[in-house]
């Protein structure tokens, strides 16, 4: 089994791919707080191996991605002592033999990296990628595989914590699409605020990039709040929740 070990600025999720079945079989994730991530490495990780039957033996690679450089040792040591193995760390000498490319590997953030390398392996045609996750970010490429940029904005829940960290009445809400884009109530005006408003966002932004670079792209959404926006169902072509999982694999193979 290949071990994908994703470092966001959220959470860290490992995830198993039975390489016989070619199918990711399992994931779960742990929270990116240094303090707390070295007590949950030790006991979550063990635990849910057991739980769930998984011998460390079965573990043949490790594909490690991170765009938290500090927690980058504590998990290079955790695999090497507990699984025995040193983990691939995705970097931007790991691109030149990629079919893909950057004009600034080193400013690009691996977990793009990734999602690039997946949904271009697989639809060899111009993409845009949408990643919801702390960020939310646009990605696009063109036909021969090239970055032509990024676009990066707050996060769905970021935005809900940074209303709710700098407001003093306004409360902290579940990420949750109302009804209607009109609130009856707070909590409702909240959720209609941002989550209709990124609604418009998005398909704004998508616009945007197919008019200045005067291409029809393939739109590909991806993370853990993509399915969070229901009234995008139709902007989007495909939703991958396994595509940076799917690409740090890639990646690493190419580099194996």
């Amino acid at each position: 089994m290949f071990l994908a070990i994703d470092a966001g600025n959220s959470n860290v999720v490992f995830a198993l791919f039975d390489q016989k079945n070619g199918k990711w079989t399992n994931q779960f994730r742990l929270e990116t707080k240094t303090p707390r991530l070295i007590s949950q490495l030790s006991k979550k990780v063990p635990l849910y191996f057991l739980e769930h039957g998984i011998q460390l033996s079965q573990i043949q690679k490790i594909g490690f991605s991170s765009v938290v450089p500090e927690v980058n040792s504590i998990i290079v040591q955790f695999c090497q002592n507990f699984l025995g193995l040193d983990p691939y760390l995705i970097s931007p000498t790991s691109y030149s033999r990629l079919p893909v490319k950057s004009l600034r590997p080193n400013e690009i953030g691996s977990d793009l990296m990734c999602n690039v390398m997946a949904a271009y392996s697989k639809h060899q045609k111009p993409v845009i990628i949408v990643d919801f996750g702390t960020a939310l970010t646009f990605t696009a490429v063109d036909e021969s595989g090239k970055i032509l940029g990024v676009n990066i904005v707050p996060g769905l829940r970021t935005a809900i914590k940074s209303l709710f960290a700098n407001t003093s009445k306004l409360p902290e809400v579940e990420l949750k699409l109302p009804e209607s884009a009109l609130g009856k109530n707070t909590i409702h005006a909240i959720q209609a605020g941002v989550l209709y408003g990124y609604t418009g966002l998005v398909k704004g932004m998508i616009e945007a990039i197919q008019a200045e670079t005067g291409s029809k792209f393939r739109i590909i959404a991806t993370g853990g709040l993509a399915a969070i926006l229901t009234t995008l169902e139709k902007t989007f072509d495909d939703v991958d929740r396994n595509l940076t999982l799917e690409g740090l694999r890639l990646i690493t193979e190419a580099n194996s």
